[in-house]
């Protein structure tokens, strides 16, 4: 099943590894990023860059437009949101992180929600939830249910643990989260970027909400790999 894919967050640790990951199969058509400012660009012709300031009250509205334009196309098309904070959400102030994590991600999804995309993708995090005492666990829980509301036909939430090759990681995290088992523990980055192409080639007949922690991710990422092997 040939797809498109328009993403935001697209130049962060997990976003790259979803670009490198979508590079690699052949069922993309076109990914277009949303992107802040611009950066090297990908030396593949189906990745351009598309910059928008995630900040202007018409953002929705320019994601809307590029989305009518992927969707017209006729193949599938799927959002997706890369953005995270992360372990830097620590120096973040909480208005700040709302304005990321709330709010441009869900200007995005409205946006694509508008322009006629049915499917989208969400990077959260392992323990999100609207009532957790911990800040970014619970705003990560609001961001999920912002993108529920939307109406997607299909959403795919993503709620790894401690990412291993992640610059923002130290690796003796990643090390001792090794010794962890279940969704806190860690996953590599590499496997959460397969999974989310996973989703995207082979989730095209699925409905609903679907939440993937880190179990979920692996054995999506393995399929993925075993099916080009």
């Amino acid at each position: 099943m040939v797809f498109r894919v328009l993403i935001v967050g697209g130049t962060g640790q997990v976003g790259s590894a979803v670009v490198r990951a979508l590079i690699a199969e052949p069922a993309c058509a076109e990914v277009v990023m949303i992107n802040r400012r611009e950066v090297s660009p990908v030396a593949d012709p189906r990745v351009r860059q598309v910059i928008l300031d995630t900040a202007d009250a018409t953002f929705p509205e320019q994601v809307s437009k590029i989305a009518q334009a992927m969707v017209a196309h006729g193949d599938v098309v799927y959002g997706a949101s890369c953005i995270g904070v992360g372990k830097g959400s620590l120096n973040w102030s909480e208005e700040a992180l709302k304005a990321l994590e709330i709010g441009v991600v869900g200007g995005f999804a409205r946006g694509c929600r508008a322009g006629g995309i049915t499917r989208f993708a969400l990077l959260s995090a392992a323990g999100s939830s609207t009532t957790s005492r911990i800040r970014y666990a619970r705003i990560m829980g609001q961001k999920e249910e912002a993108v529920r509301e939307i109406g997607f036909q299909r959403l795919a939430i993503f709620r790894p643990g401690i990412i291993a090759g992640n610059v923002h990681t130290p690796g003796y995290v990643a090390w001792l989260g090794r010794l962890i088992p279940g969704s806190f523990g860690t996953i590599e980055q590499d496997d959460i970027g397969r999974a989310f192409v996973a989703e995207f080639a082979e989730g095209s007949a699925l409905t609903g909400t679907v939440y993937l922690e880190n179990g979920a991710m692996r054995k999506a990422s393995f399929s993925r790999r075993d099916r080009h092997a």
